[in-house]
């Protein structure tokens, strides 16, 4: 299911909007400044986190919004009191916080990224994502082995299939070790097997087989999204280039060898680095995703490729997202993908 659109009156008892999103995988929403753009999108993912404390807080009358399988989502706000229902069919039922929170998946990245809070403390959003990164790498490295799959269920094929799918399965276990991640693999066997071995140990393979596709399955993503991840911030970058190192630690090198410490990185490098982080590995494939002003201490030719990755990677992962922004550059080419919050659409 995806967000198709959503309606908001009386916002700050002043604006009517009726945002019709694009149907495609992302939508640009941008308008003048003072027009509530930032304030619409932290409204669309506080109600969709079920942070209701939150909507509480906005100055607005009422909010719909519309999903794919034809429900609407009715919030109505009588001086901060809530009323919440679904409708479908015309008919409609009040739904609970839990099963607001599970309509869709969302991550709202805004304005203010720099910092995140931990607890009772503010820190610098970098560290603790970078953080986050390296304890993900190290747990996949320590949880090498490989693990039995029980042999109900499974499906059956052929010597020639298995031979394919092993091969198959192979070149999906180089693309894992491109992260630095790779199984402990059983000593004696050789992976991918010829033909003759696969005849002569035919259980002995299919058993492996099954476990290296168990393997696969838990690792791909996550490796998949640290190569991405390092190719698209490189490409940004000028002069250097992020990798990970060793200890699995998110390092940056000058083209001249000399290291530089991440806290180094000017202040639109760190933009990329967190911004790219979260779409990568904290939004789920499948997710409804809104950046709030992401040209933020960006160089103009940064903002002008950006919207094209922000599409890529959405295609990649079947994610849908929302920018909010006040920058041509950001569009680019994709003006039939906006939405302008104007004088026109007001109360």
């Amino acid at each position: 299911m995806m967000l198709k659109g959503f309606s908001v009156y009386g916002l700050f008892g002043e604006y009517d909007y009726d945002v019709v999103l694009s149907g495609g995988y992302i939508t640009f929403i941008h308008s003048l400044n003072g027009y509530g753009k930032s304030t619409l999108m932290g409204l669309v993912s506080d109600i969709l986190s079920g942070n209701l404390d939150q909507v509480k807080n906005v100055n607005f009358k009422r909010m719909d919004l519309r999903f794919s399988d034809n429900t609407v989502l009715i919030l109505e706000n009588e001086e901060g009191t809530l009323f919440i229902q679904m409708q479908k069919n015309e008919l409609e039922e009040e739904i609970s916080v839990e099963e607001l929170r599970n309509i869709l998946d969302v991550l709202y990245i805004p304005p203010d990224r720099s910092v995140v809070s931990c607890g009772d403390t503010l820190r610098l959003a970098l560290d603790v994502y970078m953080e986050r990164l390296t304890d993900r790498l190290k747990n996949a490295m320590e949880n090498d082995r490989l693990v039995s799959v029980p042999e109900s269920g499974r499906k059956e094929c052929t010597d020639a299939e298995l031979e394919f799918w092993s091969k198959d399965l192979k070149a999906k276990l180089d693309f894992i070790k491109r992260a630095g991640i790779e199984p402990s693999m059983p000593g004696g066997y050789r992976f991918p097997p010829s033909r003759f071995e696969i005849m002569r140990y035919r259980k002995d393979y299919e058993d492996l087989a099954f476990s290296v596709e168990e393997y696969v399955k838990r690792n791909y993503d996550l490796s998949e999204s640290a190569i991405v991840y390092l190719d698209i911030v490189n490409d940004f970058l000028v002069n250097k280039n992020v990798f990970i190192n060793e200890s699995n630690i998110l390092s940056v090198r000058m083209d001249n060898g000399a290291a530089l410490p991440l806290d180094k990185l000017s202040s639109g490098e760190k933009q990329i680095l967190v911004i790219f982080y979260l779409l990568l590995f904290e939004a789920k494939n499948g997710s409804l995703v809104i950046i709030d002003e992401p040209e933020i201490s960006l160089h103009v030719g940064w903002q002008q490729i950006m919207g094209k990755t922000f599409s890529d990677i959405a295609r990649l992962r079947g994610m849908h997202v929302i920018i909010a922004t006040h920058s041509p550059q950001i569009i680019h080419d994709n003006w039939d993908l906006t939405v302008e919050l104007k004088v026109g659409n007001d109360r």
